[in-house]
C-alpha cells in the first residue's frame, strides 16, 4: 500500500512484468465479458439501474469484485452515459429509448489486478451525424493506440487521436483523461486525449494504459452536475467513448481488452454498431 500511494504522490510509472500483463488481461477481458453480456439486454425499456444490477451480480459471479462501487466513494457497479453525458454518468431509472447513445465503463478487480474499459451502444435508430461522431470516435481510438509503442511517449497517442477527430469537424474533451492501470484503478500516467508529438512521459515495454478518447459533436466544454460525478457537454449535444486497455509488449501495443466478444452479440440482435 505505501508503494501504491508513494507511486501516486510522485507520479511513478509501474511498469509490468509479462506475467503480470497477463493477468491484467484476464481482469480486462471479464470486462469484455460483462459488456457482452449487458449487450444482451440493452434494449428500449431497460433502465440503467437494471443494467448496473446484472453487471454487478455478473462480475460476482465470475469470481471478481466491481472495481468502480466504492472506488472515490462511488455508489454503484458501472458508469452509464447517455447522449450529452460525457463519462461517469450515474444509473437511474430513466427507461432507454428509441435514439439513445450509451457508452457503459466497467472495471473489475480480479486476483488483484484492475480492468476497466467502456463500449458504446445505440437504441434502435440514430441520426446519421451521430453515427459519424461514434465511427471518428472508435477510429481515434485505434489511431491512439497504434502510437503505443516504445520510445514513443503518452503526447504521440493524445496528438494521433486530436488529429483525426479535428479532421472530422469534431472536438476532443480536454479535462478529462485516460489513466494507467494495474494494482490500481488509475495509476500514473495520465494519458490526454490531445498532445504534441514527442511530448510527455516515455512508453516502454511493461506500461499499461487506459486509452479512452471521450469526443463531443459539438464543443469540447464540459460541465460537472450537482451529482458530483457526471459531465456533460456545456452545448447539449452529443458525446461518445470507447476505452481499451492496452500493454506494450516487446515495444509493440496489445490490446489486453476485447471488443469482438461484445460485437458478436450486437450482430447477432441486429443492432447497429461501428465496425
Amino acid at each position: 500500500m505505501l508503494i501504491n500511494y508513494l507511486r501516486r504522490l510522485f507520479g511513478m510509472i509501474h511498469f509490468k512484468s509479462k506475467q503480470e500483463i497477463e493477468q491484467i488481461r484476464q481482469s480486462s477481458l471479464l470486462v469484455s465479458k460483462t459488456l457482452a453480456y449487458l449487450a444482451e439486454f440493452i434494449n428500449e425499456g431497460i433502465t440503467t439501474l437494471e443494467l448496473d444490477k446484472l453487471a454487478e451480480d455478473f462480475i460476482v459471479k465470475n469470481g471478481a469484485k466491481p472495481g468502480f462501487k466504492g472506488l472515490y466513494k462511488y455508489p454503484y457497479t458501472i458508469l452509464t452515459s447517455v447522449n450529452e453525458q460525457v463519462i461517469h454518468g450515474m444509473p437511474n431509472d430513466r427507461p432507454l429509448q428509441n435514439g439513445d447513445m450509451v457508452s457503459v465503463d466497467v472495471g473489475v478487480v480480479l486476483n488483484g489486478w484492475c480492468g476497466d474499459h467502456a463500449y458504446s451502444f445505440v437504441i434502435g435508430d440514430i441520426p446519421n451525424e451521430t453515427k459519424r461522431l461514434m465511427r471518428v470516435t472508435k477510429e481515434s481510438l485505434y489511431k491512439g493506440i497504434e502510437q503505443t509503442k516504445s520510445l514513443n511517449r503518452v503526447g504521440d497517442i493524445g496528438h494521433a487521436i486530436q488529429t483525426h477527430v479535428e479532421s472530422h469537424g469534431f472536438s476532443v474533451v480536454t479535462e478529462l483523461t485516460g489513466h494507467g492501470i494495474g494494482r490500481e484503478m488509475h495509476e500514473s500516467p495520465s494519458v490526454p486525449n490531445y498532445g504534441k508529438k514527442r511530448r510527455g512521459d516515455l512508453l516502454k515495454s511493461g506500461i499499461v494504459l487506459a486509452i479512452e478518447p471521450m469526443i463531443n459533436m459539438g464543443r469540447s466544454d464540459v460541465v460537472l452536475l450537482d451529482d458530483g460525478w457526471t459531465y456533460i457537454t456545456k452545448d447539449g449535444l452529443p458525446s461518445c467513448h470507447y476505452e481499451h486497455n492496452v500493454a506494450i509488449i516487446d515495444g509493440k501495443p496489445n490490446i489486453l481488452s476485447d471488443y469482438k466478444i461484445i460485437e458478436t452479440v450486437l450482430e447477432q440482435k441486429g443492432d447497429f454498431y461501428i465496425k
